[in-house]
């Protein structure tokens, strides 16, 4: 190994990571080189590097993921179905949810930029995030969330005495606009959770109440519930009504689309 690394030392002292990284930036459409290229490439990598987490938290995964999860509880099924489906199935009715956004995002920002067609990353990315703004605006309208966003811009020191007079496109940025939307999402989540929960309290309660009642209350009631729940659900074909409700619930035309 140490024979390895000195006959690799005199070819690594010609590499220098600064000029890497301006060789990279002269390759990048809107990038005029020199040191604040560079600074552009670092931070365009950071940004990438936490891509996945403004995606999820941007997108209606939250809310999938939630619904799903209180699914499995309700069932009482513990650990069926396992994470790794319920992450998974979240993931694809999310992009499935998602699609004609991501569509519009492509063609009015990321496509023309990657193309060479739009120079300016900074107008690139402002044609780019527009479509998923209106997504997320579209999605607090319609649960009614709207006071969230009031929430968030009184801590932040913005006037909200006249939420008449406020403008999405001036007064709401991102910064304020994506926590609003996680919060909308999981307070729609909750709601959703709380309806499925129903009527599988009903079949625990009457469980319950029925082991009492034969004096067999050592016996647990989940054990005896589970199997009728299961049943239920099987046949008002419940995964496909959660999950056509889940998509009716997001799938809202906004702009273009």
């Amino acid at each position: 190994m140490t024979l390895l690394l000195a006959q690799a030392a005199p070819a690594l002292e010609g590499i220098n990571p600064i000029g890497v990284l301006e060789d990279a930036a002269n390759s990048v459409p809107g990038f005029e080189g020199g040191l604040s290229a560079t600074l552009n490439i670092i931070l365009l990598l950071t940004v990438l590097t936490i891509a996945p987490s403004i995606l999820i938290l941007c997108t209606c995964f939250t809310r999938m993921v939630v619904v799903l999860g209180l699914l499995r509880q309700a069932l009482g099924t513990q650990t069926l179905p396992p994470s790794q489906v319920i992450v998974g199935l979240s993931v694809l009715l999310s992009a499935l949810a998602m699609g004609p956004t991501f569509t519009r995002m492509w063609d009015e920002g990321i496509g023309p930029y990657a193309r060479g067609e739009q120079k300016d990353q900074m107008l690139a990315w402002e044609n780019a995030k527009k479509p998923l703004r209106e997504f997320m605006i579209a999605q607090i309208e319609a649960s009614g969330n709207v006071p969230t966003v009031l929430m968030v811009l009184e801590h932040r020191g913005v006037d909200v005495s006249d939420p008449a007079e406020m403008t999405w496109e001036e007064d709401v940025d991102m910064l304020t606009l994506v926590p609003s939307f996680v919060i909308s999402e999981l307070k729609t989540a909750f709601l959703i959770g709380f309806r499925i929960y129903l009527p599988f309290l009903v079949i625990d309660m009457v469980i319950a109440s029925l082991l009492v009642s034969m004096g067999m209350m050592m016996l647990p009631p989940v054990l005896v519930s589970l199997p009728f729940k299961l049943l239920l659900f099987v046949l008002v074909d419940g995964w496909t009504l959660v999950v056509s409700s889940l998509l009716s619930g997001v799938m809202i035309p906004v702009g273009g689309t």
